[in-house]
């Protein structure tokens, strides 16, 4: 097929794609006030923005306790790459079972966080549903948590960036980070925050060899680290930080400064990563004014 072919051919399904996408965008009825148009740009995840993008919520999963009961998982999508949205609990960011306030994040950091929200629901939730939604910049969306079999999900899982290597049977451990519970800051300075990190030093640095064209061998170097990352769940208004990772730990520990711009409570939450598996803590930071 030829270069210039093979490229019509590409852009008329390229076009094809973006209007089908457009036609089929969920409407309000011909009788509502308005009527939003989603540009086709929207589903395109190739096309980025810093700003003026909505968050979209995401069930990630379900998992069971030992005591019978069960645990739903949610993460978000806020589609920008420099805008954190704050949505407080209320209208705007509510679930459909129980008080507005469940927990939920209300800041919403850049980029896809998966697993940043649990719910635990009883024994006798069977086909039930919660429906998380979120309304930001003019879009709402919503996502639906169902213990539907092919959703089920382990603790291994969310602790090994997602694809389960390595197994169980590895000798290799998670992290162990050590927060504070909680600390109290002035709205005038920055907050210093410190997470301790212990590690029983797995993985190891190792060579990954794979054959290449012509029969030939390569060898390629992984480096290892034993890393902190950073990011605000919750709070009254965003957080910044002077270094929100991943940051190597050096002599057990990694320390940063928190920036606020409004008095009061919130929770950061820090990730201890051995390049492998990771460990996840939250941590209250009452600022005042």
């Amino acid at each position: 097929m030829k270069a210039g072919y093979r490229f019509a051919l590409c852009c008329a399904v390229t076009l094809a794609f973006l209007l089908v996408a457009r036609t089929a965008t969920p409407q309000k009825p011909a009788d509502a006030q308005t009527v939003t148009v989603l540009s086709p740009t929207y589903f395109d995840s190739n096309v980025q923005f810093l700003s003026g993008q909505n968050v979209a919520p995401s069930f990630d999963g379900w998992m069971q306790n030992d005591d019978g009961t069960y645990t739903l998982v949610f993460g978000y999508y806020n589609r920008n790459t420099r805008e954190q949205l704050v949505i407080p609990p209320g209208p705007n960011n509510h679930l459909s079972s129980g008080e507005p306030d469940q927990g939920q994040p209300t800041i919403f950091v850049p980029g896809r966080k998966s697993w940043v929200f649990t719910l635990k629901v009883p024994k006798d939730f069977g086909d039930k549903e919660v429906v998380w939604t979120l309304t930001s910049h003019g879009q709402t969306e919503r996502a639906t948590g169902k213990l539907l079999r092919q959703l089920y999900i382990t603790k291994r899982l969310t602790i090994s960036h997602g694809n389960l290597n390595p197994g169980t049977d590895d000798p290799n451990k998670p992290p162990v980070l050590t927060l504070p519970d909680t600390i109290s800051g002035k709205l005038s300075r920055p907050v210093s925050v410190t997470a301790l990190v212990t590690d029983d030093g797995l993985p190891k640095q190792y060579i990954e060899r794979s054959p290449e064209e012509g029969g030939q061998v390569n060898g390629k170097f992984h480096r290892v680290r034993l890393t902190v990352s950073w990011f605000a769940y919750s709070g009254p208004e965003g957080v910044t930080f002077d270094d929100r990772g991943p940051t190597d730990v050096v002599d057990g520990k990694v320390t940063t400064a928190a920036h606020f711009t409004a008095p009061g409570t919130y929770v950061l939450v820090a990730t201890a990563d051995d390049s492998l598996l990771t460990t996840t803590k939250r941590m209250t930071v009452n600022v005042a004014p």
